[in-house]
């Protein structure tokens, strides 16, 4: 099966239309509108970004979004659950505090803005899908109850996805805490004490406290650390690295399985949008931004989401390195520009999403 990828370039045309007016075009163009009936409460899926990021999405993007689920009769609100690790989106209070400084305010984006799994991250709703992995999968109400969604993503490495792109924002997204746990569950953190500068930052964030400062070295607990990643993400001399093994196939597996329960109930009422953009080695969830890893190259659309991230990582791997990137030495060695910001293989969770049906690998690239 061969499915259809809508693409817009970020390039100004003679008819000098507007980037922010190409989101409605490709929203017409890939379906969507059939995705929503008359008064669904449409859940659109959106990562508000860390605090101290600056390359998380704009919200101005997003409000074409939302303006078009309208036009197509949705009642549409923009959600995102709270995170596992301890930063400043891990409650619905700092949650909501952190979107509303970056700009996702209902007076700027034409729709309410809702945590999904509430409060402290229970608000759940269990779905049953019987995989590999899980038979049942713990998603937030909000993502389970909602009628249609839509899922738009920024499109970026991950440092242990591989790539943050639609399956990561759907999946691991919607997943509770406890379900970005369970997701997370296999990976294995070790520190290498011949980098390990001693500075205790991976302790303090350390959600589990399995982190000691030991003769001027971290030590991680393996019976009391559950896999969250946080310490990859704040350890500044990179001591700390996971013992892959079969881990990163395993939590992209995971992402998908999750994936699958999201939709579970919904099919044919979910459509996809990711903006290839800012292309940075790490995701939103960081609190910072590194530079971009490829020029900005376009937003993409449609209805199957492994499709949808195949196309964005073809074309992010297709263009010319950024010279002042930290990939570089990476890509001289051979690896594909994805696979040179964190080196590992982003492809498995693709493979697994084919394999269990959420969708193909082929696509035609339709240009608008």
């Amino acid at each position: 099966m061969t499915s259809k990828v809508y693409f817009a370039p970020f390039r100004a045309k003679k008819s000098s239309e507007s980037l922010v007016n190409m989101v409605n075009r490709l929203f017409e163009k890939a379906g969507f509108d059939e995705c929503i009936s008359e008064n669904d409460l449409t859940a659109i899926k959106v990562h508000f970004g860390e605090s101290g990021n600056t390359t998380f999405l704009s919200p101005v993007y997003v409000k074409q979004v939302v303006d078009s689920v309208k036009k197509a009769g949705g009642n549409p609100f923009v959600t995102d659950a709270n995170t596992l690790y301890f930063g400043s989106r891990s409650n619905a209070v700092d949650h909501l505090n952190t979107a509303t400084q970056h700009g996702w305010l209902p007076g700027v984006i034409g729709a309410p803005v809702i945590i999904a799994d509430g409060l402290i991250g229970r608000d759940s709703v269990e779905v049953e899908v019987n995989l590999n992995h899980f038979k049942k999968v713990t998603l937030a109400s909000a993502c389970v109850n909602a009628n249609s969604l839509m899922v738009v993503s920024h499109f970026k490495c991950h440092m242990v996805g591989g790539i943050g792109g639609a399956i990561k924002n759907l999946g691991m997204g919607f997943g509770t805490r406890a379900g970005k746990q369970q997701m997370h569950s296999d990976l294995n953190p070790k520190v290498d004490p011949e980098i390990c500068i001693g500075c205790g930052k991976c302790a303090k964030w350390c959600p589990k406290e399995a982190i000691t400062i030991t003769d001027g070295k971290a030590y991680i607990d393996p019976e009391t650390c559950y896999g969250c990643g946080e310490c990859l993400i704040t350890c500044v001399p990179k001591a700390i690295k996971i013992q892959w093994d079969s881990s990163a196939q395993s939590l992209q597996e995971k992402m998908v399985e999750y994936c699958m329960g999201a939709i579970k109930g919904k099919e044919g009422k979910v459509g996809y949008m990711s903006f290839v953009m800012n292309v940075t080695p790490h995701c939103d969830c960081v609190g910072w931004s590194d530079a971009p890893i490829v020029p900005d190259i376009g937003i993409l659309a449609s209805k199957d989401p492994i499709a949808l991230d195949q196309a964005c990582a073809d074309m992010v791997n297709q263009e010319k390195v950024n010279p002042n990137s930290r990939i570089v030495e990476g890509v001289k060695k051979g690896l594909d520009n994805i696979r040179a910001a964190n080196d590992l293989d982003w492809t498995y969770q693709l493979e697994y999403g084919e394999k269990i049906g959420l969708g193909s690998r082929k696509y035609d690239l339709i240009s608008i």
